[in-house]
């Protein structure tokens, strides 16, 4: 972890779409891909609410900077997380946030008996791949299909 002498990042699991979080979408999602839209406070609120999904949030210095989704399932194999969507706003970029709140995620997994977190990323993120591979993600073969309703 490479956090900044000072700097204090907390990581948290949000329990409810207050105007700071949808905010704090608004201006990360962006960030993420300029063809998605942010979520309404309706949205966010139905993803804090579901079973499936915990939405983790960064903070730095009480500020939100970064925020992950994680999904947790049971399928008949067994019980599997996914990390979707991570964003870490361009300021906080090099403090250690996404690896913080990446280590948190799994943890989270753990405890709800996950076996496995999977993950995608698009080969031109290179520091958030080799963030991945550097905390332990594996390159899977496999092929990653995707069907546009």
């Amino acid at each position: 972890m490479r956090s900044l002498p000072g700097v204090s990042v907390t990581i948290e699991v949000a329990s409810e779409a207050t105007d700071e979080l949808v905010a704090a979408f608004a201006r990360l999602i962006p960030q993420l891909s300029q063809r998605s839209v942010p979520p309404s406070s309706v949205e966010l609120a139905e993803m804090i609410s579901s079973p499936a999904s915990d939405v983790l949030i960064a903070r730095l210095d009480g500020a939100v900077v970064a925020t992950l989704t994680l999904v947790t399932f049971r399928i008949p194999t067994g019980v599997r997380s996914w990390i979707e969507d991570v964003v870490v706003d361009d300021s906080a970029r090099g403090h250690g946030v996404g690896e913080q709140l990446n280590r948190f995620a799994i943890e989270l997994a753990r405890s709800k008996g996950a076996t496995t977190v999977d993950l995608t990323s698009r080969p031109s993120r290179e520091a958030a791949n080799r963030l991945y591979q550097r905390i332990g993600f594996k390159p899977r073969d496999t092929n990653v299909y995707r069907y546009d309703l």
